[in-house]
């Protein structure tokens, strides 16, 4: 059985087509996508006035998220275990602060009844 010869013509179609599906999509996409500027540009009077108030409360936003990433980073750990971690820690700081909180409210109220019925308030904290 004899060899084929090789098709240069369409081995030629299918470089041509590859490389216009390969360099000619994300060009079209880069052409076509509005930038920053311009979306910005279409935005109507109160929204650029609230998006260019808001801008600078983004930037620290995003600053603070960068550094915390930055510190997460340092560990050992994958850093969406630290971050868990920390969570978890600011949330049990947080409910510390609710119960010391809830404790002086207690006590001022407690102090307060006794105030009030004639008792000596107790000054120490103990009963």
């Amino acid at each position: 059985m004899p060899k084929k010869p090789f098709n240069w013509w369409l081995w030629t179609k299918m470089l041509a087509v590859g490389g216009g599906i390969i360099w000619g999509g994300p060009a079209l996409v880069r052409y076509v996508m509005p930038t920053e500027e311009e979306l910005f540009q279409r935005y109507n009077p109160e929204l650029q006035k609230r998006s260019l108030e808001g801008r600078a409360q983004r930037a620290q936003e995003f600053d603070d998220f960068v550094t915390k990433l930055k510190e997460y980073s340092k560990s050992d750990k994958p850093i969406w275990i630290v971050m868990e971690e920390a969570e978890k820690e600011k949330a049990r700081k947080k409910k510390a602060e609710e119960a010391l909180k809830l404790a002086e409210e207690v006590k001022a109220r407690r102090d307060a009844l006794r105030k009030e019925a004639g008792l000596p308030v107790d000054s120490e904290g103990s009963r």
